[in-house]
């Protein structure tokens, strides 16, 4: 997970999960997982929520998020953004919407799923590793 403030990346809001109660490879179940924690946590600490959720995925890694929130009892706007073509996914609306490739909005959203994804493949190589010696 990472985190960004005015845009700018914010280390101190970055977090890595190891996966607890999903067996193989189910995108959905362990975005469901990550996000009810986190904000479960975050809900039981009386911390700071974010002003906005950035899912990577389209409407059903959104839809399952979305369902942890409700789980976890938090209510933070949320939105999904797909890679192939960078379609916006809001719960509220049936079709995705799609900005124009030079959108400065669709540039920040871009960069907050990729920074996330660096991360987060940063942290998969290390456990590999250490799961291979």
């Amino acid at each position: 997970m990472s985190c960004l403030v005015d845009g700018k990346p914010s280390k101190s809001g970055y977090r890595k999960f190891r996966i607890k109660t999903v067996q193989g490879r189910d995108d959905f179940a362990m975005i469901n997982e990550v996000v009810k924690r986190r904000y479960l946590r975050l809900r039981q600490e009386k911390s700071k929520m974010p002003d906005l959720i950035l899912i990577d995925g389209g409407k059903g890694q959104l839809n399952a998020a979305q369902d942890a929130l409700k789980t976890a009892g938090v209510s933070i706007p949320i939105i999904s953004l797909a890679k192939e073509n960078e379609e916006i996914y809001h719960p509220n609306l049936k079709s995705p919407i799609v900005l124009p490739k030079n959108n400065s909005a669709l540039k920040v959203l871009q960069y907050a799923r990729d920074e996330a994804h660096r991360f987060g493949v940063a942290y998969n190589r290390i456990l590999r590793k250490f799961s291979s010696d």
